[in-house]
């Protein structure tokens, strides 16, 4: 068994495709739109046995430009986690891989961060071998397999009222975005959100680099909710084989008792119903032992709540720690404007981007 950097297209996600687990963020496309974007550095491992390949794994490292200290603030995120076959062959994959990914990576990055979108007991063994720490991280998933009808019907009473009487009046309006020219706008509402949560914005790179890779592939909607022509909120959601993924959104609060998030959020699972979807995944719902007003909002949707978790191993111990005292700091800071970073620095306990959108509608 090898282990190679570089991976001819078709082969690369002929295995993602075919393995169960595969997520969108472990495709060669996800991996193109990291590559175009600014502070972003994405890197390809993967194991081949023979013509065989038993395991990918692309971790991104972020940097948070615009914050102090880059150094500071330096990580590396595998938004899919690690994909291996199922089998003794694929543990055996996935560990070689670990092995040489952490003795080339050093101290680069802060850590390196494995987020699971499904259940991964079957490889802890192998990523507590590797030096990677379990910590219980929750997530909502919403059954989109039935009618739009039904899907409405299990959502909170409460929440179901507000969208049912925003939809009858009407001020809320929610369409696609097609239009790259309309990014600027959509971003703007992005930057207010995250301006708000005193979280660091991602830079508009990202997105137009997913609009100009993934539109033409059917494998992202971005949409807007219009209040008189206004855009009052914003979202763009991934979709991959049977599943759509919350990504970043956000919302103008001035529209809030008209419900733009929640209508909009409504929107998103009758599209992903309708696109044949079977499951749409919130990104993240916190830690359980911390109080999250964004899985409160999440919570209305009716999802099932699962516990995946997500894998940490630390390279640099001192600066980490440094840095999520720097990152911290920095938010306590009056009239800041938010830094343009992929995702909040070391330390920082957001769920994903889609996080800033739900605090903002929640």
């Amino acid at each position: 068994m090898q282990v190679v950097r570089d991976l001819d297209e078709a082969r690369w996600r002929r295995f993602v495709d075919g393995e169960p687990a595969g997520n969108v963020f472990q495709t060669p496309e996800m991996f193109e739109v990291f590559r175009r974007a600014a502070g972003h550095r994405p890197e390809l491992w993967a194991a081949l046995d023979g013509p065989d390949v038993a395991a990918v794994f692309t971790p991104v490292h972020v940097t948070a430009a615009g914050l102090p200290l880059p150094s500071m603030t330096s990580r590396a995120v595998a938004y899919g986690s690690i994909l291996a076959e199922r089998s003794e062959r694929g543990a055996s994959a996935a560990r070689l891989v670990l092995q040489r990914y952490r003795a080339a990576v050093g101290r680069r990055s802060l850590f390196t961060e494995l987020r699971c979108l499904d259940d991964h007991d079957w490889l802890r063994p192998v990523l507590d071998g590797a030096g990677f720490t379990f910590e219980r991280h929750l997530n909502y998933l919403v059954a989109v397999d039935r009618d739009p009808e039904e899907i409405l019907g299990t959502i909170s009473r409460s929440t179901r009222k507000r969208i049912r009487r925003g939809l009858r009046a009407g001020d809320v309006q929610v369409a696609e975005v097609r239009d790259r020219a309309e990014l600027g706008e959509w971003y703007r509402v992005l930057c207010g959100t995250y301006r708000h949560a005193r979280v660091p914005v991602p830079d508009l790179s990202l997105f137009t680099a997913a609009f100009d890779v993934l539109v033409p592939r059917g494998m992202i909607g971005f949409f807007a909710a219009r209040v008189g022509g206004v855009m009052a909120a914003c979202s763009a959601e991934l979709r991959y084989k049977d599943t759509v993924y919350g990504w970043y959104g956000g919302s103008d609060r001035s529209f809030g008792a008209l419900a733009p998030n929640e209508i909009l959020m409504w929107h998103v699972l009758e599209w992903s119903s309708r696109s044949g979807c079977r499951v749409y995944d919130f990104g993240g719902a916190g830690s359980p032992d911390e109080e999250y007003g964004v899985r409160d909002f999440k919570a209305k949707f009716g999802g099932r709540l699962v516990d995946f978790g997500r894998y940490t191993c630390v390279h640099a111990r001192l600066r980490t720690s440094l840095g999520r005292l720097a990152y911290r700091a920095y938010r306590r800071l009056p009239g800041r404007e938010p830094a343009r970073a992929t995702a909040a620095p070391a330390g920082e306990r957001a769920d994903g981007p889609a996080a800033a959108r739900r605090t903002a509608g929640g």
